[in-house]
């Protein structure tokens, strides 16, 4: 059957066709799409997928984890900052192994389109020595996921898939085969394996050393890693989808250059040593981190490879069939460019958005006092960061401005201030309020409460309904615990009510409650389309 996909559709429909029971995740651009995808799909609902959004991205991946050790099919996904997030179980994941098959897709973001920074995920696979897949295309991508099932059972160990947002986004056309059935409930019965005392993490350890061997060999004869025949000295090593940007520059510029494709590691070492003894002049193409090319150039010396180090492709930002045209010495001129016609513009908040009002409340606040520090967090609320508004001050990741401002409040910062979104503040948010209630420490959060995950698309968040009593649990007095409607016709009030709990000298929280316009609008679609 053929279907026309997104890349990170085409992994969600994989995972469906191979048999997972269920799917965990916290949305994250750009790997949103996958779990959305499985949420709304006849055949996930006919299946019983278990389908509904994490807390964060930690809970998520013990949760796949915890699928798999019952014996079950489990898919985990993220973008490429949320593996950080998950980092603790996904390490020690790899020690204890796995039951049923564990796919865990990041999505890494070149060029920084929706994220804090460009890191590469490949580094975590290696850093946790387990399988990492790397797909040049959808239907790659699909045949990958369903492979990657059956990797992660044959070595019973997690093997991470990881897509860019160039190939998350992107469409085309992917064959499917057909549907596995799910695996039976079939818990481990190695239960001493799951316990990581050192006596058993030790044993495990040495365990996982020696499936190295067995890793490398399976790359060696990996159908995703081939070699495209040329002739001449110069070649190509291209990864993932930096594959399909130089075979777009081959057949538009009509090049007779061998090229060694590797969309699986760890890397076959004799086929990239057998490769690389043959040529003088090779280009390192790998979307990311020059990973692999440090480790060439390490292996063989500086002088034959090209790539990311020595500035024959960029060392920031995504690549492009143009950048890899001009790294090759061709003129880039018969590609097509972006038209000059198609002008940047910076993102704001929309208009009507509860942020704006809120932060005109904030500002007019801020005026009285010296030091005008707002420490914000991850959400288009950041947007607040820019003009007109100008009111947040901090943004590192999710969660950190309520620690932030925790931190400052510490320093003898006066006030104290910090905004997070709803969303944010369930994922992460909840344990640096409870260090602020311990150490009575003089800050205000305010919860800025839109009723959803805005940033990524309007997925539910965690918490709706229940930040006061979630606040309150926590510690917090219950009379600095406020609630407000951000609307212009209530500035006054809300004002009032900022600078009350701005000169408190203690843990407030200002509870800011306004649903998102976007989601607002298609709430109110679909109730007259039901009508």
């Amino acid at each position: 059957m053929k279907q026309l996909l997104l890349g990170a559709e085409a992994i969600a429909q994989a995972a469906l066709d191979g048999g997972i029971s269920g799917v965990y995740a916290y949305p994250g651009t750009p790997s949103t799409e996958i779990t959305e995808f499985i949420q709304k799909s006849p055949q996930g609902k006919d299946q019983l997928v278990r389908s509904s959004w994490s807390a964060n991205e930690k809970t998520a991946y013990e949760s796949a984890l915890g699928m798999s050790y019952a014996g079950k099919r489990s898919l985990v996904c993220m973008k490429h900052v949320g593996l950080n997030v998950a980092a603790d179980g996904f390490m020690n994941s790899s020690i204890t192994g796995v039951n049923g098959g564990l796919v865990i897709v990041v999505a890494d973001d070149p060029s920084m389109h929706s994220s804090q920074n460009e890191q590469d995920s490949r580094v975590y696979g290696k850093f946790a020595m387990i399988p990492v897949l790397e797909p040049s295309n959808q239907q790659e991508a699909y045949d990958m996921t369903r492979y990657g099932f059956d990797l992660s059972e044959k070595l019973q160990l997690p093997v991470l898939l990881r897509i860019p947002t160039r190939l998350s986004h992107s469409r085309s056309v992917v064959n499917r085969k057909k549907t596995r059935e799910q695996n039976a409930l079939n818990p481990s019965a190695e239960k001493g394996k799951w316990i990581l005392l050192p006596a058993s993490a030790r044993k495990n350890y040495q365990g996982l050393l020696e499936k190295q061997k067995e890793m490398v060999s399976l790359s060696e004869n990996s159908i995703f890693n081939r070699v495209v025949e040329g002739i001449g000295s110069r070649a190509v090593i291209a990864f993932g989808i930096g594959f399909n940007y130089v075979m777009e520059v081959i057949e538009a510029f009509k090049l007779n250059i061998p090229v060694l494709k590797i969309s699986q590691y760890p890397i076959p070492q004799d086929t990239v040593r057998e490769f690389c003894d043959k040529y003088s002049d090779i280009l390192v193409v790998e979307e990311g981190y020059p990973v692999i090319e440090e480790l060439l150039k390490g292996y063989f010396g500086n002088s034959k490879f090209r790539g990311r180090l020595d500035g024959a492709l960029p060392r920031t930002g995504e690549l492009s069939p143009n950048v890899v045209a001009k790294a090759l010495e061709v003129n880039s001129k018969e590609i097509q460019n972006v038209p000059e016609i198609v002008v940047g513009r910076p993102p704001m908040l929309c208009q009507g958005c509860s942020h704006r009002d809120l932060f005109d409340a904030i500002n007019l606040v801020m005026e009285g006092y010296s030091q005008k520090q707002v420490f914000g967090d991850i959400g288009c609320y950041t947007l607040g960061a820019l003009p007109p508004y100008s009111t947040i001050s901090t943004c590192v990741d999710m969660g950190a401005s309520i620690t932030m401002a925790k931190g400052a409040a510490d320093a003898g910062m006066r006030p104290a201030v910090c905004v997070i979104g709803d969303s944010t503040f369930t994922h992460s948010g909840m344990t640096g309020l409870l260090d602020a209630v311990n150490d009575k420490s003089p800050i205000t959060v305010i919860i800025s409460d839109n009723d959803t995950t805005a940033m990524t698309g309007g997925q539910d968040s965690a918490g709706t309904g229940r930040f006061f009593d979630i606040c309150k649990g926590l510690g917090v007095e219950e009379d600095h615990i406020r609630l407000i409607e951000p609307l212009k016709k209530n500035l006054d009030e809300n004002v009032a009510i900022l600078k009350e709990e701005f000169e408190y000298n203690g843990v407030s929280v200002i509870i800011s409650q306004r649903e998102c316009v976007q989601t607002l609008k298609k709430s109110k679609k679909q109730l007259t389309e039901t009508e």
